[in-house]
């Protein structure tokens, strides 16, 4: 027992690291992981990881949370899953509060709107280059597939907006032809609209705001495969068009504030929430976002081994990461006509566009604040 408990204590402490300096996307975590678990470290074994991995695609929840938490399972079961989950994603929210208590004092300040004059465009860029590598990675040669990215990407263009019933449709689409394709890379989110929230939320915090909070996110978050900048249309259908929670600069900022911080994009929720409600809403939309990622592990990863083998689930997930794909593209047309509003911003975004596409990479944080220092310097010259 004393060594179990030694382990776990170092397991807690691998995962704390890594929420806090795990920057380079859901991928690159997942990736850190291995190298050190299985690897380095030898805590987990190469077919457990495996298993994991195919887990964290296939089950509702960010990648990398959800790969964290059952690698958490595998080494101390319920214990190790709740160390894993808490550890990881605690310093990003922490950070993501640092920000938006700062947001929200000094927000009104020229320095502030310069700030994310820059970062914004930058934010625009990075979205595109998510766009661009999920069609090449995830689409292939498929033509059914691209035949539902393209109809997610006009759907989510052309009506600002993300009809779940398109992706649902996606999904089901693939199990139709009979058989199964295989995905590079894991499908991404699909976030829903939850039904039933209302939009108003004027005045302070009261027990009905908070709870719409924790529902939306929480409703939403069972519809959420994968992770990265995928969930970013979603969360604009409900947050900016639908709820009016927030305007579409400051979502804007929203998603600029996840990823500066390290962890998992969707922390963005705990920014909104804090813009919403304050410390009690930015904690109500964590909660909301993970807690059921957290309960779907801990329940479905004993009967894993059955699941996996489910080939209309894969196919499933397929059709669903293609139209995920198309929503990213359609939201960089989105976000774009709000956050390329002249011709510094433009320049600002087809210059970081241009630096991520080079083969030496420069990482996405780096860029983001050298945008936003680009900003502050061109506000402060006009």
């Amino acid at each position: 027992m004393a060594d179990e408990r030694a382990s776990l204590q170092a397991l807690l402490l691998y995962f704390l690291r890594l929420g806090t300096l795990g920057f380079g996307g859901p991928i690159a975590l997942a990736g850190h992981m291995e190298q050190d678990l299985v690897e380095q470290r030898g805590w987990i074994s190469a077919q457990e990881y495996k298993e994991g991995l195919a887990f964290a695609q296939l089950a509702p929840g960010p990648l990398a949370a959800q790969l964290a938490i059952y690698l958490g399972w595998v080494r101390g079961r319920v214990l190790g899953a709740t160390l894993a989950g808490i550890a990881f994603v605690a310093p990003s929210f922490l950070m993501v509060l640092v920000l938006s208590a700062l947001y929200v004092r000094f927000g009104g300040l020229p320095w502030m709107q310069g700030l994310f004059y820059g970062i914004g465009a930058a934010v625009i860029a990075i979205i595109a280059r998510s766009a661009l590598k999920l069609v090449r990675m995830t689409l292939g040669r498929d033509h059914l597939l691209w035949i539902l990215f393209t109809v997610s990407a006009v759907v989510t263009a052309w009506t600002e907006s993300e009809i779940i019933w398109v992706f649902l449709v996606c999904g089901l689409v693939p199990l139709l032809r009979g058989r199964q394709t295989t995905p590079a890379t894991p499908a991404l989110a699909l976030l829903p609209v939850a039904p039933g929230i209302a939009a108003s939320l004027g005045g302070p915090a009261s027990v009905g705001v908070l709870w719409k909070i924790l529902t939306y996110f929480a409703g939403a978050s069972l519809f959420v495969f994968g992770s990265g900048l995928a969930i970013v249309p979603f969360l604009y259908g409900g947050v900016v068009r639908q709820f009016h929670w927030l305007t579409e600069r400051q979502f804007i900022d929203a998603v600029a504030v996840s990823m500066i911080t390290p962890g998992p994009v969707v922390i963005t929720v705990a920014f909104i929430g804090y813009l919403v409600a304050g410390l009690a809403g930015a904690i109500l939309a964590a909660i909301g976002v993970f807690l059921p990622v957290y309960l779907i592990t801990v329940l479905l990863a004993p009967h894993f081994h059955r699941l996996a083998k489910n080939r209309q689930v894969k196919a499933f997930v397929d059709g669903v990461t293609a139209a995920a794909t198309g929503a990213i593209a359609g939201a960089a047309v989105i976000l774009g006509r709000r956050a390329l509003m002249d011709g510094p911003t433009i320049l600002i975004a087809l210059v970081t566009l241009a630096l991520l596409l080079v083969p030496k990479k420069i990482p996405e944080p780096v860029l983001i604040l050298a945008a936003g220092i680009v900003g502050l310097v061109l506000k402060g010259m006009w």
